[in-house]
């Protein structure tokens, strides 16, 4: 559970978690709109107006961008020492296409991936029925950039993530997943 914070010359007190998840996303999808960051963090497009103000308050050089295409984006340059995954441009197949994976995700997942930024890339699908006895989770295409940065992202995200496609993903995380548990049910490595 995380504490409220109260930022000096603010008045509402917001959660350190979602701050610093609103932090993550922008650090590394850029560009944001209030709809999308609300979305994602699941609050209000009010409740993302006051926590953009208080990261501003806070010294975060945020800003907005006015128009269609607008939003709130970092200034140039900004880095912090969140663990947040830095924004990379798409890279294409040997076929020419973006790769991408379909997976489900818990409430906590999305959660966690906001906080962790990554993996990068998620575009939650709207309107996908959910799966029997997970109608809380939702499904996302998340875009890979190689084999093994998206078996460590899925694996960041532990069992609040299910990866339906592409079965060669899913094979790789169940064997990477086996091999975790078995390190870890093994007696010899046990300290006594």
């Amino acid at each position: 559970m995380t504490s409220d914070v109260v930022i000096s010359d603010y008045l509402w007190p917001v959660r350190a978690s979602r701050l610093v998840g609103l932090l993550g996303l922008l650090q590394a999808r850029g560009r944001m709109n209030a709809r999308q960051l609300a979305g994602e963090l699941e609050v209000s497009q009010r409740t993302i107006l006051r926590d953009i103000e208080a990261l501003s308050t806070a010294g975060i050089p945020v800003y907005a961008v006015r128009g269609r295409l607008g939003g709130f984006e970092l200034l140039d340059g900004f880095t912090s020492h969140l663990p947040a995954a830095r924004y990379r441009p798409e890279r294409l197949s040997a076929g020419g296409s973006v790769q991408r994976a379909l997976v489900r995700l818990s409430p906590r997942g999305r959660r966690l991936a906001a906080l962790l930024g990554r993996p990068a890339g998620i575009r939650i699908r709207r309107g996908a029925r959910p799966a029997a006895g997970r109608e809380d989770w939702v499904e996302a295409w998340v875009r890979i950039d190689s084999a093994e940065a998206a078996v460590l992202d899925m694996l960041a995200l532990g069992a609040e993530v299910e990866v339906v496609h592409p079965p060669e993903l899913r094979a790789q995380i169940a064997e990477a997943a086996g091999q975790i548990a078995a390190l870890h049910a093994s007696r010899s490595s046990r300290i006594s």
